[in-house]
């Protein structure tokens, strides 16, 4: 926002936001008072917990907790923004959301306090602005504290929010409530197909002590072969052992930590490169289907298969590479490291007296169930698409706590 004019607004509205203290809006009031832990677990009323309060911009009507009715206690009422007053971090305390909806005999935990506002603010506005940078910053100043940080109902009150025309809040309101379902979706869908990929992979590849899948394309009724990795792929070389230093547009350094946990992919929010010449550089560059093993420490056996959509890049000294064999499928090679008989061949193989390792010859001893090259072929394929689908909507659902109003 420069001055008080938003950078990008909806189309028609020119007028300058007021600047107005939250407390000249409205009310507050407190959470429970006066009870005991035998007092909650039942009874006829609810209350909002703190993680309800904390986790989201609109509050979840689904995650209440129960209480004995008190007439003596605040009720909350729908359109009241709810705060929380104490976190272990500045950066956590004073979080809120606005409530949706009237429901009887609602109260709110004593962690919390209640704002009432008097009808200046779209309740859906209200509840993305208090999630905006700009309050939450000033929140963030106020808090008080060394442990445990707190804030005070007052000083809450005297923090000047942005306050546009009505009409303007409610459509700022309604973007951010469908971008929040939106980001819902993707969350959803990227969970089940993480979920179908986990089943897949426990049904595609055989049991132990079997040599056919319990489930496979059709057309194909071989057994699979054991075979070591070291038959399938061969190189198994040590990575660069180079310090990095600032991306310099030309080589990406790839190291254990750029590996994501999830996904396996090639992180690149941080880039860096080897702080080597170009020459020594190249002696260690990826090639499509290159497949990485993580050697030691707690990522042992975390594994990677590059492809050239994530740019020219080299491996480092923690990491070993090996290249699939001609007659070797490397999607194929790269599934089968997420099973578990590859995860307790990690588990057995890596124990030291020190930090957890795995070796070069280690890895190419490790044992397998392998398909003809064709089945190799479908299987890596089908897990290639749904990774790309899982990726999508990972990148479709960027959870939000602040934004910029």
């Amino acid at each position: 926002m420069s001055g008080n004019v938003p950078t990008i607004r909806f189309a028609g509205f020119t007028e300058p936001w007021e600047q107005r203290k939250l407390g000249d809006m409205g009310t507050t009031y407190g959470g429970l008072t006066g009870k005991s832990k035998e007092d909650f677990g039942h009874g006829a009323a609810w209350f909002v917990p703190y993680t309800n309060v904390f986790d989201n911009p609109v509050g979840d009507t689904s995650r209440l907790e129960r209480v004995e009715i008190d007439p003596n206690q605040n009720v909350v009422r729908g359109g009241d923004a709810l705060f929380t007053v104490s976190s272990e971090t500045p950066e956590e305390v004073g979080m809120s959301c606005v409530w949706p909806s009237d429901l009887d005999n609602l109260y709110l935990n004593s962690f919390c306090f209640g704002y009432r506002q008097d009808g200046t603010f779209d309740p859906s506005y209200l509840a993305y602005m208090l999630r905006a940078d700009p309050f939450r910053n000033q929140v963030e100043m106020l808090a008080q504290g060394i442990s445990r940080f707190n804030i005070s109902k007052g000083k809450v009150m005297e923090i000047e929010v942005p306050v546009p025309d009505k009409r303007e809040q409610a459509l700022i309101g309604r973007f951010f409530v469908d971008l929040d379902s939106l980001i819902t979706l993707h969350q959803r869908k990227h969970d089940q197909l993480v979920t179908l990929k986990k089943s897949l992979l426990e049904k595609m590849f055989p049991k132990s002590g079997c040599d056919v899948p319990e489930l496979r394309f059709a057309g194909f009724t071989e057994p699979w072969e054991q075979r070591k990795l070291g038959e399938l792929a061969h190189s198994f070389e040590y990575g660069l052992n180079a310090s990095a230093k600032p991306y310099d547009g030309v080589t990406k350094y790839l190291r254990i930590t750029d590996i994501d946990d999830d996904t396996r992919e090639f992180s690149q929010n941080d880039l860096t490169s080897p702080d080597v010449n170009d020459g020594v550089a190249q002696e260690y560059s990826l090639h499509d289907g290159d497949l990485l093993f993580a050697r030691t420490g707690a990522s042992v056996g975390k594994t990677y298969l590059y492809q050239r959509k994530d740019g020219r890049a080299a491996f480092a000294g923690f990491l070993i590479r090996a290249i699939p064999n001609e007659n070797c499928d490397p999607g194929f090679l790269f599934q089968s490291t997420l099973g578990h008989a590859y995860s307790k061949y990690v588990a057995v193989t890596s124990q030291r007296s020190g930090q957890p390792g795995i070796n070069a010859a280690e890895y190419a001893g490790w044992s397998l169930m392998v398909p003809s090259f064709d089945e190799q072929r479908q299987i890596g394929a089908l897990f290639s698409r749904l990774d790309d689908l899982i990726t999508l909507h990972q990148r479709k659902r960027p959870g939000f706590n602040k934004v910029n109003i």
